[in-house]
């Protein structure tokens, strides 16, 4: 017998399976893999790669919610720098020694953020979607790039200039092409999820 949380505002995940502890718990481990596996589709530029993870982190936040997807992204964060191979290239331990590492730091929020909007509807709608999926990116940025300021840009001749082109315009295309795919996907399992549920109901 499971003991099912009250669920006030569903997300995605909750149309898949009722929330319990036991499956949210492998939600949140789910999410962390996830985010774990695609660090490891990645460009390499220096001193920050281009990689799939952040998709991974917005879409767990959009799918699991505000709670669940900060806390899979907690566990990504204290798994690797525990050890775990689980950082993009296999990098692990320390944030202090990324130039990525106030990115990680800024998953828990972004997926947080991404995940409370999603749990007021907004990703039911394309350009909702959209919207929060830039939110989340914008979050990830307000940690990642004073984070890659003071470890690297200090240290070039234009630390403003190094730090914006390296740290935030090299990735704003890929960051709109991550939020125009979302706004495909998300609204879509949505329907998708409807179209099941009132067949059930039918």
């Amino acid at each position: 017998m499971t003991i099912a949380a009250p669920v006030r505002r569903p997300v995605l995940a909750d149309r898949v399976v009722p929330r319990s502890w036991i499956t949210s718990a492998i939600f949140v481990v789910g999410g962390t893999g996830l985010v774990a596996l695609l660090a490891q589709v990645a460009i390499p530029l220096w001193p920050v790669p281009i990689t799939g993870q952040t998709f991974a982190v917005l879409f767990v936040g959009a799918a699991l919610g505000p709670v669940r997807g900060a806390l899979s992204m907690a566990l990504y964060l204290v798994l690797g720098v525990a050890g775990l191979p689980i950082f993009t290239g296999g990098a692990h331990g320390s944030l202090f020694a990324l130039a990525s590492g106030g990115y990680i730091v800024g998953f828990l929020f972004a997926a947080g953020l991404v995940g409370w909007l999603a749990a007021r509807r907004w990703d039911r709608r394309w350009y909702g979607t959209v919207v929060a999926f830039l939110a989340g990116s914008a979050v990830m940025y307000l940690f990642g790039l004073p984070w890659l300021y003071l470890t690297v840009g200090v240290h070039q001749a234009d630390p403003v200039g190094f730090t914006l082109q390296n740290g935030l315009l090299v990735f704003l295309l890929g960051d709109a092409i991550k939020a125009a795919v979302a706004g495909v996907i998300l609204p879509l399992a949505w329907r998708m999820s409807d179209r099941a549920e009132n067949h059930r109901s039918a």
